[in-house]
This record gives C-alpha cells, sequence and structure tokens, in this order.
C-alpha cells in the first residue's frame, strides 16, 4: 500500500469534496549558506586542508541546541566529498558516522566500520576492530571522521567505560592522524573537557546558537533566510515571511531554530490545504504552530503568544 494513497483516503475534504493536504509534504532544499553555516563549512575546511598540506590531523567540536543545524553542517561536508569507487579500492575522504548512544570503545570502533562499508561490523574485540579500521582507514584514505551526535559519548554505560571511550578516541586521533570533526549538544563540552589531552586535540571550538532579535544583523539575516524559504515553498504567504512584524514572531515562536522555522511552515502548507486555502495567512501558521512544535500550548498562549506571535 502506499502511503500517499492512505492520506489521499483520509485527508480532510475542502468545500467541492476534494481532498485539501498536499500528500507529505515537505521543504526540501540544499542548505542556506547563512553566516553560522559558512563559518562552520570553512573551519571544517581549513582542518581538512591542514590534514591533507602536513598529514597532520585534530579535532574540532561543533555544539549547539538540538535544531540549530549542526547535523545539517556535517552533512553537507560529507555530501560534498562524495565516495569514489575505484578498481582497487573505494576513496572515502570523508567518513560521517552517528555515534552510538551509550557507546564504548567496541561499540563506537564497530558503528565507524559500519560506516565504511564492511560486513559484520558487530563482530570482534576492541582491539581487532580498532587494527580492522587503521587498515581500513589507509586502504581508503581517509582524511575526516565526522562523528555527529558526539554527546552520546557522555553517556556511556559506566564511568570506566566513558573513561575508555574518550581514551579510545583520543588515541585514535592520534594514531590515524585524520581530522576529526565532534558535532553534538552542548554536554559535547563535557565530553572533551573531561579528558585533558582530548581536551587539547579539540582546542577548535564552534559554538551554534540560535537566532536572536537582540543582535540586528542577526535577525536582518533570519529575515533573509525567511525570504528564500518563501520563495521555495507551493503556495504564498498573505504577508510576506520576511516582513519585520512576522519575523519577530516566527524568531519568537521558533526560539530562534531554524528547525523549528521549516517545521512552522511545513504544517503551515498543509493546514492552508486542508481547508482549501491558497496562501499562508497568520491563523494558518498558528495552527501550524500548535500541530507541529507545541502540541500542548494553553489557549490562553496561544491567543495571546502564537496570535502574539503570528497576530
Amino acid at each position: 500500500m502506499d502511503p500517499v494513497k492512505l492520506m489521499t483516503h483520509y485527508a480532510p475534504r475542502d468545500a467541492a469534496g476534494e481532498p485539501g493536504v498536499r500528500p507529505g509534504y515537505k521543504l526540501v532544499m540544499d542548505p542556506l549558506p547563512h553566516v553560522r553555516f559558512k563559518t562552520a563549512m570553512y573551519r571544517i575546511a581549513d582542518l581538512h586542508q591542514r590534514r591533507r598540506a602536513h598529514g597532520m590531523g585534530g579535532g574540532l567540536l561543533i555544539s549547539g541546541p538540538s535544531g540549530a543545524g549542526k547535523s545539517t553542517i556535517v552533512r553537507a561536508y560529507s555530501a560534498a566529498f562524495p565516495r569514489v569507487h575505484e578498481a582497487e579500492r573505494t576513496h572515502i575522504p570523508v567518513l560521517l558516522v552517528t555515534v552510538p548512544s551509550s557507546p564504548t570503545s567496541r561499540s563506537l570502533a564497530g558503528a565507524i566500520l559500519e560506516a565504511l562499508g564492511r560486513k559484520n561490523a558487530h563482530r570482534g574485540t576492541a582491539p581487532e576492530k580498532t587494527a580492522w579500521l587503521h587498515e581500513f582507514f589507509t586502504r581508503c584514505g581517509v582524511e575526516m571522521l565526522l562523528l555527529d551526535e558526539f554527546h552520546h559519548l557522555l553517556y556511556a554505560p559506566t564511568l570506566s567505560s566513558f573513561r575508555d571511550v574518550t581514551d579510545w578516541l583520543k588515541n585514535f586521533l592520534e594514531d590515524t592522524r585524520v581530522g576529526m570533526v565532534g558535532c553534538g549538544l552542548p554536554a559535547a563540552e563535557f565530553v572533551v573537557n573531561s579528558n585533558e589531552q582530548l581536551a587539547r586535540r579539540f582546542s577548535e571550538r564552534i559554538r551554534i546558537s540560535p537566532f536572536s532579535l537582540e543582535d540586528p544583523a542577526d535577525f536582518q539575516e533570519f529575515r533573509g533566510i525567511l525570504k528564500a524559504l518563501g520563495e521555495r515553498l507551493p503556495m504564498g504567504s498573505e504577508t510576506p515571511l520576511y516582513e519585520a512584524n512576522l519575523a519577530r514572531r516566527l524568531l519568537t515562536a521558533s526560539y530562534g531554530l531554524m528547525d523549528y522555522v521549516v517545521k512552522v511552515l511545513e504544517g503551515g502548507v498543509s493546514a492552508a490545504s486542508s481547508v482549501g486555502l491558497q496562501t499562508l495567512d497568520l491563523d494558518v501558521l498558528a495552527a501550524a504552530f500548535r500541530d507541529r512544535v507545541w502540541r500542548d500550548v494553553p489557549e490562553l498562549r496561544i491567543s495571546r503568544n502564537v496570535t502574539g506571535h503570528f497576530a
């Protein structure tokens, strides 16, 4: 069964009896090159170039709240260096790995092996997996290792496991001489700070902060992003998304996080379609906020804040 068929069958109907919801609408687009994105991409590329030019790696830590765009950054950098299948090997200049939850040195090594494409990556001891990693990194020409969800390291099953996995990471970075980027929630800072030698290797750090109304340049850039997003939506907006008053409401409602902005806009398109509207209006955005961001928002807050945000 096709999910779209089910959505069409159960979608709310407009006045003509036709299904109104755009099935599975999602705003799909390339990352917008705002200042935070460009700064992080430049810093990763700088570390990468130093690794290529001098054969010496190092660490870079990118941290910030959920929804700020950290994973978008490392995915974009990884996508810029696709794997190349050659006669004797698969060349993998940049390897993106998600750190497993409650990791140990063994499970982290297994996750990296799995990302490389090794079969039965879960088998073997930690020393065996480490030896395989050294072999594969050399054979595949891995220059950069990007570790998403880096804060998961903080939640190792025991204190002994935590010390072991951070020591393993420090030694792996030293032995392979790759460039390593850790990307995660602010708790990632505690991971590197807990190990003096790891902290020294991750002395370069970027903090991705939410957009702020307090900084005029930041708010101006946020409005520019809204304009670019509006141009990619399948319907227009009654008030331009980048209009100062509406932009302020969107920033407040989203806490300055782009993930929430996108969710509100995607929900707005679906909500507008479900009632037969051809444009986004303030009521639609308020409904999208409740549906996609804060379902349990009190009615009073909806009326004063969300139509305080959106009206």
